[in-house]
């Protein structure tokens, strides 16, 4: 069973050694989850319109 008072502790301390992203930390984050979500948007698109060129999408 878990101990409350242990996990309360457990929790500060990763508080503690958490620490902000810096700018260039944050930019490359930012511009890797942009990428990601462009791809799977680009992926999505070339789906959709393949089905609607050969009929088999929104009618």
């Amino acid at each position: 069973m878990v101990n409350p008072r242990q996990m309360l502790k457990d929790m500060a301390n990763t508080i503690k050694l958490a620490r902000k992203s810096d700018k260039d930390d944050y930019m490359q984050h930012l511009r890797l989850v942009v990428l990601g979500m462009g791809t799977i948007g680009g992926i999505g698109f070339i789906i959709q319109f393949t089905f609607a060129v050969i009929n088999l999408g929104h009618r």
